[in-house]
């Protein structure tokens, strides 16, 4: 029921927001090269489609495979934080210089690296969501209970076992939030990536849109890439909630 009221919510929401719009269009009177209204947008996305699936996949690849990748990094640098007091003396100052470092104007850096391909995009995304996530699982297992920890060494927990039964339980929230920012930011990079240099993709398709004067087919793209979030975001705050759910007594 609460997923029902969830959806039902946002499907208001949605309508809303799509009724201002068109509001909008049809009281300013602004030309449709500016501001296309949601019924031009809708029918060219639907015109479109097929050329938009064959983009939007491989954005959506992307994205993912970031994802993947970056959570994989942000948490194993975490628990080699907890684990190595060396290892963290070193990292913890490169994890917080890397966020001086303006990230999207590497941008360009990355894609002369590793060309207008796939990869450069991927770790655009990587670059992107490392530190949100390192951070968030960090704080997450520097904040268990000094109650967990002292019980554990009392039963003669190994540091690894501590930090894998121990604390990573106490860690999930942190994580599950680090998650939903890293959600977040994920498409946004792989669409600045597409548009230093790529050959597919939304966010080229997009660029080419624009070059043409094609507002309409650049909504279009950015209903397709922002469903998907939306899917995403959901899916992914689903797996938070139902982790914190399971591991919400740790030591029981």
């Amino acid at each position: 029921m609460n997923a029902l009221m969830i959806l039902g919510r946002g499907v208001l929401i949605a309508a809303i927001g799509l009724l201002a719009w068109q509001a909008l269009v049809w009281l300013t009177g602004v030309p449709a090269f500016i501001l296309p209204g949601p019924v031009r947008v809708g029918e060219r996305l639907w015109d479109t489609r097929s050329l938009i699936a064959e983009h939007a996949w491989v954005t959506y690849a992307q994205i993912v495979i970031g994802l993947a990748l970056g959570v994989l990094l942000g948490i194993g640098t975490a628990l080699q934080m907890i684990l190595s007091p060396v290892y963290r003396s070193v990292m913890r100052p490169l994890v917080v210089f890397s966020q001086a470092i303006p990230i999207f104007a590497l941008a360009p850096v990355v894609t002369l690296w590793l060309g207008y391909g796939m990869a450069s995009k991927v770790l655009f995304i990587v670059l992107i969501i490392y530190f949100p996530i390192a951070s968030a699982c960090y704080d997450g297992l520097s904040r268990t209970p000094q109650g967990a920890l002292d019980l554990a060494r009392v039963m003669g927990a190994s540091p690894l076992r501590t930090t894998l039964r121990v604390r990573a339980p106490y860690a999930i929230p942190s994580l599950a939030s680090g998650l939903r920012l890293a959600v977040a930011a994920a498409p946004f990079a792989a669409v600045i990536g597409e548009w230093v240099g790529a050959s597919r993709g939304l966010g080229h398709m997009m660029l080419l849109a624009n070059g043409r004067g094609q507002t309409d087919l650049m909504f279009a793209c950015l209903i397709a890439l922002a469903a998907f979030t939306v899917v995403l975001y959901f899916a992914i705050d689903a797996l938070g909630d139902a982790l914190v759910a399971r591991f919400s007594e740790p030591l029981g």
